[in-house]
């Protein structure tokens, strides 16, 4: 890279000082793992399934990036007045509710505490790994309910966030979402089907949806990006050791979807050209749409100006038993089989199925290398053969 990290930074206000800390002393020298009792009292440090030298620290304190705990939404038409149609926003599509948190605030905070419809969730978002997932808070242990709230424990693991939970303090990998030291370890979150699009599709599937608002208790230069560059496809990761996949740049934004016990990858850049796929996931016919974009919140100093990526996601391709085939015609979507139009969201908008809603098959859009990273064994799916 031809910049520094000082001056990736150095138009920010003094409110992200602890990030830029964070990043800059993490990238010249990453520090393993010291147990930090101190800030972590109740955590069981004797209880792992990592490496502990594979956790890195690089700044701030527990809570140095700080969650969102009590979110506040405002509506579409509210938020259009801050958040530009092409921003990238994590669509959250459930209970009968449709909610969006645009990127441009989740790069300042990576995690969200919120209940939705009565369910408990926590909508996080790694910069370094792309990679956004939304939880369950809510788990059975012993039999017993116990609904977690998340915060960022300033530490990282394969260059990913390392979240931890104010109940046991077990620390979680983001990724995987799995308890990874403490009393907890090994337990598993359930995980919610979302995906990042623009704000603009958002609203126009959801034209009564909500929009997490930027009143978020702490002032932040929210709309900027402070990883300017980042995202460039020659880059390599910030906090990542050993060695990076070389079947993929490792700046490629890659859809995951799980099939036969493994993972398949489809490269965005493959998706540019082929908007629309059908394919078989665990022998049923499925299809991956990727004909809408969204800015990247990882390219321009400001997300608004930054250049287009494709916004994917993969769908079960059955209705009431009938397995559909989807084309492209013009810019709309259609299944062959009866000319209904889709949106980005599998839902049938017009034709013989409106009102119909595919079933979400894929884990996100997340980074290749992280992706290979915590997955080696995942595979690529190459469009152009």
């Amino acid at each position: 890279m031809n910049y520094t990290v000082a001056q990736r930074f150095k138009s920010l206000s003094v409110a992200f000082v602890l990030l830029s800390v964070y990043l800059a002393s993490s990238f010249a020298s990453a520090q393993v793992l010291q147990f930090p009792r101190g800030e972590f009292p109740l955590t069981n440090f004797k209880k792992s399934s990592v490496a502990i030298e594979e956790i890195l620290t690089g700044g701030p304190p527990r809570d140095g990036i700080p969650a969102i705990d009590s979110p506040k939404f405002v509506s579409a038409d509210v938020a259009s007045e801050w958040l530009e149609d092409q921003e990238p926003v994590v669509a959250l599509i459930m209970e009968g509710m449709a909610r969006a948190y645009p990127l441009q605030i989740l790069m300042y905070h990576e995690i969200v505490n919120d209940e939705v419809g009565g369910v408990p969730v926590a909508v996080t978002f790694c910069p370094l790994c792309n990679t956004s997932i939304v939880f369950e808070r809510a788990l059975v242990q012993d039999g017993k309910t116990l609904v977690l709230d998340f915060g960022t424990t300033g530490r990282l693991r394969k260059s990913d966030l390392v979240m931890y939970d104010r109940q046991s303090e077990t620390w979680w990998q983001q990724f995987s979402g799995k308890g990874i030291i403490g009393d907890l370890t090994h337990v598993e979150l359930g995980r919610v089907p979302s995906q990042i699009i623009s704000f603009a599709q958002f609203k126009m599937a959801y034209p009564q949806g909500s929009v997490l608002s930027q009143e978020t208790g702490f002032k932040r230069p929210y709309g900027n990006n402070p990883y300017r560059g980042y995202d460039a496809i020659d880059n390599n990761p910030f906090l990542f050791r050993g060695d990076v996949d070389p079947r993929l740049p490792a700046m490629e934004r890659v859809l995951s979807i799980r099939a036969g016990g493994k993972t398949q990858l489809l490269p965005l850049s493959g998706l540019a050209k082929n908007p629309v796929v059908n394919l078989s996931i665990d022998d049923n016919p499925s299809v991956v749409l990727a004909a809408t974009t969204a800015a990247s919140a990882l390219d321009a100093g400001k997300i608004s100006e930054s250049r287009q990526v494709p916004a994917a996601a993969a769908y079960l391709a059955t209705v009431d038993g009938q397995s559909l085939t989807f084309e492209l015609r013009g810019e709309v979507v259609v299944d062959q089989q009866t000319s209904s139009e889709w949106n980005a969201f599998g839902f049938s908008t017009q034709g013989e199925l409106a009102g119909t809603q595919l079933q979400q098959l894929d884990d996100g859009v997340h980074f290749a290398f992280a992706w290979l990273a915590f997955d080696p064994d995942a595979t690529i799916i190459n469009l152009s053969d």
